[in-house]
């Protein structure tokens, strides 16, 4: 199988398993993906991570066969790109993250990256254009002139310098990238879900929406009260002091 899924508590781990191609997509794979995700958005499972298996996150789509579906309608040519999940999604960056494997990390709410991760647009080269979100997602995440250098020159970016400008959260040593990415979903799996994932909703849809996100910030919110409650009842019987988040 291309794609597997793997639970441990509340963290679903979508392992993309076609290291004999560094893990690019083909139509069968990107279906496969979006299966997954639909399966964990419909689970109990609070956190996924999107993991490379054999040490390349995702070389984007698969250009020996180029059968991905591309249309306005259905899922994005590398799958789930146009999914809007209601649940975070960590990617566990090992080896290249190019092309549509960018864009695969692009719509992960976080991106946890080896020291010897590359990040780039290398379909650049090849006349292929960022098709699953890659230029809108890359200018709201790391800026217009970030995203400009990279889509522009479809340079190689390291993870020292994916971190300094937003591109990568996290740099962990290579061969790391899953256990972090996989404890750091167990750190949001802890937290109050209701709010956290009102939160990122607002966050997520803020974009476009002037003065009004303002108001859409507070509808959401809205339904976290009871969590607020709870947690503030919390604070007042000593929880949280000198900052542990246990």
């Amino acid at each position: 199988m291309s794609v597997r899924v793997e639970r441990e508590g509340p963290v679903t781990t979508v392992v993309l398993s076609r290291p004999e191609a560094r893990n690019a997509v083909d139509r069968a794979t990107a279906d496969a993906l979006s299966e997954a995700f639909t399966a964990f958005e419909e689970s109990d499972a609070a956190v996924a991570v999107l993991w490379g298996e054999g040490g390349a996150f995702c070389a984007g789509a698969d250009l020996k066969r180029l059968d991905n579906h591309v249309g306005e309608e259905g899922d994005g040519p590398m799958g789930p790109t146009r999914m809007r999940l209601s649940k975070p999604v960590i990617a566990a960056v090992a080896g290249h993250a190019v092309a549509g494997g960018l864009e695969l990390a692009l719509w992960c709410d976080l991106r946890v990256a080896e020291e010897s991760a590359v990040f780039g647009v290398f379909c650049r080269r090849w006349g292929v254009p960022l098709i699953d979100g890659g230029t809108v997602r890359l200018p709201r995440l790391i800026g217009l002139s970030h995203a400009m250098d990279l889509i522009l020159t479809g340079r190689p970016v390291h993870a020292d310098e994916a971190l300094r400008m937003g591109l990568a959260n996290r740099v962990v040593p290579d061969g790391r990238s899953r256990q972090a990415a996989e404890a750091l979903a167990r750190d949001l799996a802890r937290f109050p879900q209701t709010c956290m994932r009102g939160d990122r909703l607002s966050a997520l849809e803020q974009f476009g929406l002037p003065e009004e996100a303002i108001r859409n910030e507070l509808r959401i919110a809205m339904t976290a009260l009871g969590d607020a409650v709870t947690g503030a009842a919390r604070f007042a019987e000593g929880a949280g002091r000198h900052g542990d988040f246990s």
